[in-house]
């Protein structure tokens, strides 16, 4: 019978020493404010857990929390209302945890630059009562060998550290549905420390490349021939001297800086769900290019986690199924407006609410197809038709019948059905990230013209090239834009949080 160390009676808790609040009128200081006190608080668990491991007596239950930061205003005086975020509405105190500092350094002081320049206000940095999970100190990438917790093996983590609390890490803030607490802070950003913490966590395993990496404009596929053009052009890129980005990064962090040639990728054991490519620019400003797979499932738990990164866009651009007669195979479907019969958003977001498209993100992609097709004006409409895009979460729908199925699509105007864009279009106006949809048809089915082998491969090798740098061109054409033009006002609700 084993022995236990401690009993089972309350312990009390060792934490770092008591924070003060700290108030700042300089974004900068204040972020380094809470950097530093988020690795004080991170390393105290880290050490403690090690000194445990080694056999250190169990003196308490061991908690360190997240930083917080917050803003106070009493006035109802408007901050210039062209702005999407940057400013509150109404008089309060509002706050936000913040977790992983180091890695949201630019954005954080962006955004608290604008709230202090908006409101004349300062800002102040203290420590917050959420506990920080012993999981997300470690922060990922971290490894922790069998042998280190040998002798933690009769003890349970949860007896002597927090761990992630499920219950308090949802997305009420983005959905809309916070009810707010009379006498408590109302929320300053829309995503809280641990939520975050839980993503980041979610996009490494599922990506296989640190969030570090991810860039601000990301692209979305459903096939991998999109990925092996992708990998192509950036390490030819990266061997030319980069032509204005830094690095390459592939699964497995296997990075290629510019002025390097690799001819392959690097040794990855086993590729993960949804292998992610980063082509790394200053600012995170390059593309980041994710292989989604096939299905709205895969689409909701990918931008779930990508949310959190506070993109500055994101775009479709895969294979779709062309439903009109006049299509033809390789024609390109730009999407206007989307049936929704994915049903992994239902709870999220009703299907009641519209998914408007955007005109700075219609217009890139239009004009990227132009550029790169060389058709202009009504020369175009060979080529491309832009209108209503149906996304089902059934591929084989055409073996039930279809008569239901093909009834709904004819009434909605639908040109184009695929399994992805409705859902990543949808999570977008969710987290208020500017998406966007460029598909290529690639097969009829209600009409009979279904790829045979041979057709494919041609199919593939003449298409992928082109529609891959279409979508590139778009998203180079969005990262031009003023960021404040970008992130219009249309996606923004009644209350909304300051922070982007």
């Amino acid at each position: 019978m084993s022995t236990r160390i401690f009993s089972l009676s309350p312990l009390s808790y060792a934490s770092p020493s008591r924070y003060e609040p700290r108030v700042f009128d300089d974004a900068t200081a204040a972020v380094d404010a809470l950097t530093a006190l988020y690795e004080r608080n991170t390393s105290f668990l880290m050490d403690a857990f090690g000194g445990l491991a080694k056999g250190a007596p169990v003196t308490g239950r061991y908690r360190a929390c997240y930083p917080q930061v917050s803003i106070e205003t009493t006035s109802f005086g408007h901050a210039d209302s062209r702005l999407s975020y940057g400013h509150v509405t109404s008089p309060g105190l509002y706050t936000t945890t913040v977790t992983r500092p180091t890695l949201f350094r630019h954005y954080l002081k962006e955004q608290l630059e604008l709230l202090m320049r908006n409101h004349n206000v300062p800002v102040t940095v203290s420590e917050s009562t959420t506990p920080i999970p012993l999981h997300f100190a470690f922060g990922e990438g971290a490894h922790v060998e069998a042998s280190a917790t040998a002798s933690l093996a009769d003890l349970s983590l949860r007896d002597l550290f927090d761990t992630p609390d499920l219950t308090n890490t949802d997305d009420l803030i983005a959905n809309g549905e916070y009810e707010e607490v009379p006498g408590e802070p109302s929320p300053l950003a829309p995503f809280t420390a641990q939520r975050i913490d839980y993503s980041l966590a979610r996009l490494s395993h599922y990506t296989a490349t640190s969030a570090e990496h991810f860039q601000n404009f990301v692209l979305f596929t459903n096939y991998q021939f999109y990925i092996d053009e992708f990998a192509q052009w950036a390490r030819g890129m990266m061997a030319r001297g980069g032509e204005g980005y830094d690095a390459f990064v592939e699964p497995g962090n296997v990075i290629t800086p510019s002025g390097s040639a690799k001819d392959d990728a690097g040794a990855v054991g086993r590729m993960p769900q949804m292998p992610a490519y980063h082509l790394k620019k200053k600012g995170h400003a390059g593309i980041t290019l994710v292989n989604i797979g096939v299905g709205p499932s895969n689409a909701k738990t990918i931008t779930d986690h990508i949310a959190v990164l506070r993109p500055h866009a994101w775009l479709m651009v895969g294979h779709c199924a062309g439903l009109r007669n006049s299509q033809r195979l390789g024609d390109y479907v730009l999407a206007h407006a989307y049936v929704r019969e994915d049903h992994v958003l239902d709870d999220d977001l009703p299907v009641w609410v519209p998914i408007p498209a955007l005109a700075e993100v219609q217009q890139a992609l239009e004009d990227a197809v132009e550029e790169i097709t060389g058709y202009e004006g009504f020369e175009l409409k060979r080529i491309m038709r832009t209108g209503t895009v149906a996304t089902i979460d059934n591929r084989n729908w055409e073996l039930r019948d279809q008569r239901g199925p093909v009834k709904r699509l004819s009434q909605s105007r639908a040109i184009a059905l695929d399994m992805e864009s409705a859902t990543i279009a949808a999570n977008g106006f969710r987290f208020r990230v500017p998406y966007g949809t460029l598909l290529c048809v690639s097969d009829k089915p209600l009409h009979g013209e279904l790829k045979l082998p041979g057709m494919a491969t041609a199919f593939y090798r003449t298409q992928v090239s082109q529609h891959l740098q279409i979508g590139i061109r778009a998203v180079q054409k969005l990262a031009a834009m003023p960021v404040e033009r970008l992130h219009s006002r249309k996606l923004r609700s009644f209350y909304e949080t300051a922070f982007q």
